[in-house]
């Protein structure tokens, strides 16, 4: 399967998507509705992103291609990983991204770390660790002063999700719930 890039640098390019049941890509119109929301709120010129649980890294290319100085993606599956290099290379980009072959846990527990200006976080739809990713995210200080943390998650979490981060979604676009952490 392939995905469309929808704006900036990038625009209109491909990426390919793996065939695996340990992914699920965010649809254009999920991504197309996040970035129209996030243009509102961020300058994407020179930022710092991590894309954690990254898949083909479709959120954290739309940064790049929207002009994010360097991306961070988090995979830990090996097949997902090498499709992700490969979508970086297409795009000639690697020297603006860099890949952590980890959980996201182990991620999020690190210390030492850069400071980033956006988190993006798609977990897989029923994946609970995602609040202790961002509850570690939190108390280990991956974000500037004025950043977020963006969580993509299945409108049957919904409850779940508003009782462990204690916000409601700021966009629900048909099955998916957005939230923005801070």
């Amino acid at each position: 399967m392939r995905m469309r890039l929808i704006s900036g640098e990038f625009k209109g390019r491909f990426i390919n998507v793996p065939k695996s049941d340990l992914i699920r890509p965010t649809t254009d119109r999920v991504r197309e509705t996040l970035f129209n929301l996030l243009i509102n709120k961020i300058d994407f010129d020179n930022i710092l992103v991590a894309d954690i649980y990254s898949g083909s890294g479709s959120l954290g290319l739309e940064c790049l291609s929207r002009g994010a100085a360097e991306i961070h993606f988090v995979e830990k599956n090996f097949v997902i990983y090498k499709n992700l290099e490969q979508n970086i290379a297409s795009l000639q980009a690697e020297d603006k991204c860099k890949i952590f072959k980890m959980p996201a846990i182990k991620f999020s527990s690190m210390s030492n770390h850069l400071k980033y200006d956006l988190i993006i976080a798609d977990p897989p739809f029923f994946k609970d660790d995602i609040y202790e990713v961002v509850k570690n995210l939190k108390a280990n200080e991956f974000l500037n002063s004025e950043a977020s943390i963006i969580v993509e998650r299945s409108i049957q979490t919904k409850d779940k999700d508003i009782s462990n981060f204690e916000k409601e979604p700021f966009k629900i676009i048909g099955d998916t719930c957005l939230y923005e952490l801070k």
